[in-house]
């Protein structure tokens, strides 16, 4: 089998990753600083340390661990809204921005503009700025599309946001592990992450970096571990966003998959842009394939398709008779397709990572050539 879908989901982990989530299911399975005894507060040591290790990565003044990279995206939209005011979100961005925000434009009477990209490949600055109203409050961008790659300008971006005193939230899902993430550098408020992407962590563990000026309110309510006495949320600490027991395991998991791509950076990314380089041209070169990734797009998200075939039906003759895993179909992001013109048709896309090797994507372009001539 040939894993090519690994923007949904690193499939291969390495082997720290792995041995990090057994030992959290071995030896660190005590809950997290919700008792008092020894095994209990070793466990939160090391959530802890994992989240110091986060703050640090993406250089944050918080962080705090949620269900998922949805789950944080929620929490920074819900958490900062704004009755009568206006976000502007971009075509890139995924459901689980987009959803969340289109929903509470209909609750809390909040206007919505969608900013489209005006240079191929990039979304800037300038692509934003056109939207701007006295009553925007909150930028949302998708720092790299999971559809085709596309990249937005998150440093000249996050300069118009601090100008304007906006909030300015990014999805670091795609380009976490890939892109730098300077939260502090670039003006970001908030950022989210998924660390079953490009950080090789497991799945069941987000994260959303915020900075100390983000008046964040809680979304969610329950059991932190702390004034067990109150009824209402607290008030003043990490936990009140973090109700319910922390999955353990997985946030170890997290920890040794960001220490991996800290070690590795640099290879893991001239890697991906060699495979994605190589891919981007030979699919081109196919009579009948269009890729919609821009070729200067290195960063292993693979956007095409074939003829006019849908593409759930491309992905799934590569699964079927060739034994790779491609994902078809509208990738959870109606308004990229919407900007592509693809909604009837979808994306193929084929995502790469580390573990992907160039033997893979020539068996792959040979799978595409088969197909194209059907």
């Amino acid at each position: 089998m040939i894993y090519f879908d690994n923007s949904a989901t690193t499939m291969v982990k390495p082997k720290e990753v792995i041995n990090a989530v057994l030992e959290g299911l071995t030896k660190y399975s005590a809950n997290p600083g919700r008792s008092g005894h020894k095994l209990s507060m070793i466990c939160a040591n090391k959530v802890e340390s994992v989240r110091e290790n986060v703050k640090r990565f993406i250089n944050a003044d918080n962080a705090v661990f949620t269900e998922n990279c949805t789950d944080a995206l929620n929490l920074a939209i819900l958490g900062t809204i704004k009755n009568g005011g206006h976000i502007i979100c971009t075509s890139n961005d995924h459901n689980a921005s987009a959803r969340p925000i289109f929903e509470m434009s209909k609750k809390c009477d909040i206007e919505v503009s969608v900013a489209t990209p005006t240079k191929p490949g990039i979304l800037t600055a300038t692509d934003i700025a056109k939207h701007y109203k006295d009553n925007t409050y909150l930028v949302c961008v998708n720092h790299m599309s999971n559809v085709d790659g596309e990249i937005a300008d998150i440093e000249s971006i996050g300069e118009f946001c601090k100008e304007k005193n906006i909030l300015f939230l990014v999805d670091g899902a795609q380009s976490a592990g890939h892109l730098k993430l300077d939260m502090k550098g670039y003006g970001i408020d908030m950022l989210a992450l998924a660390p079953h992407k490009g950080l090789y962590a497991p799945q069941g563990v987000g994260v959303l970096g915020f900075s100390d000026n983000v008046n964040l309110k809680p979304i969610r309510f329950g059991g932190t571990g702390t004034e067990g006495e109150n009824l209402y949320q607290p008030t003043t600490s990490l936990e009140r966003y973090e109700s319910g027991t922390l999955p353990t395991p997985n946030i170890l998991g997290l920890g040794a998959g960001l220490e991996f791509v800290k070690s590795h950076f640099d290879d893991i990314n001239a890697k991906l842009d060699d495979l994605s380089t190589y891919l981007n041209f030979e699919l081109s070169q196919i009579n009948g394939v269009k890729v919609y990734t821009h070729p200067n797009n290195a960063y292993g998200v693979i956007g095409f398709n074939v003829k006019d075939f849908g593409s759930t039906e491309v992905s799934q003759i590569l699964s079927d008779k060739y034994g790779i895993c491609v994902r078809g179909g509208l990738h959870c992001a109606g308004l990229k397709h919407r900007f592509l013109n693809t909604l009837e048709q979808g994306v193929v896309r084929a995502s790469l990572s580390y573990f992907n090797t160039f033997t893979e994507c020539e068996r792959f372009v040979k799978a595409i050539k088969q197909i194209s001539k059907l």
